[in-house]
């Protein structure tokens, strides 16, 4: 049960108003679309839904599952190391590149936004290299939103923007992109039930395709984001 505090922050968190960027990454979605992989609703939705269940669900969630409970516990080992294996995880110079980059978005909004100095705000100010899940994390357990719920709306951001890249790429129109968000936000608690309870050497981002589009997508001719 999220409380009335926690819900807006929770909200606000998961908004696409959130001034980190992600409106400009696609995760090699758009290169996809340039080969024909993709190219209508239904093979969107299938490319989508395969990244979320394959990838997202067995690595991003479950680090970001492990993130916040670090902060929670105040476990600054845990949450070095999670961040190190999370950045470790990205594969190609723009995935890494894209988390980076919100991560350090995230970040400054959060020093904007702060009113008081905290432990944790200089914990996450003290890494080298700071992922968005690592900031994201912060964030949740400084807004003291609950995690199951915050994994879920991190997961719902993501299909947001992978639905609205898939509209401007393919194109589509916004009654089938609704279409999208429903059925694959009907997966979300399941997936996210999966990814809270997988151990860490079930832990894999093992992908070939989707490494290989990020790859093709940094010399794309022409291209609309930036990864």
């Amino acid at each position: 049960m999220i409380d009335s505090i926690a819900l807006p922050r929770l909200l606000q968190l998961a908004s696409t108003m959130l001034p980190v960027g992600a409106y400009s990454y696609s995760q090699g979605l758009e290169w996809v679309v340039e080969d024909g992989t993709v190219h209508d609703a239904v093979s969107a939705e299938q490319w989508i839904s395969d990244v979320l269940s394959y990838s997202l669900s067995r690595f991003e969630l479950p680090v970001l599952w492990r993130m916040c409970h670090a902060w929670r516990d105040d476990n600054g080992a845990a949450i070095i190391h999670w961040n190190e294996v999370f950045c470790a995880g990205r594969e190609t110079a723009e995935s890494r590149a894209e988390t980076l980059q919100m991560g350090y978005s995230l970040c400054r909004l959060l020093e904007s936004l702060a009113t008081d100095p905290s432990a944790e705000l200089n914990r996450i100010q003290g890494l080298t290299a700071k992922s968005f899940p690592a900031v994201y994390a912060c964030v949740v357990i400084l807004w003291q939103i609950p995690v199951l719920a915050a994994v879920q709306a991190y997961a719902w951001s993501w299909i947001e923007n992978q639905v609205s890249a898939a509209m401007k790429t393919i194109p589509l129109g916004q009654v089938a992109g609704q279409r999208m968000l429903l059925s694959l936000g009907n997966r979300l608690p399941a997936l996210v039930e999966m990814a809270s309870k997988l151990e860490d050497d079930e832990l894999s981002n093992f992908m070939p395709g989707l490494a290989l589009a990020f790859c093709h997508h940094e010399t794309q001719y022409s291209r609309l984001f930036r990864s």
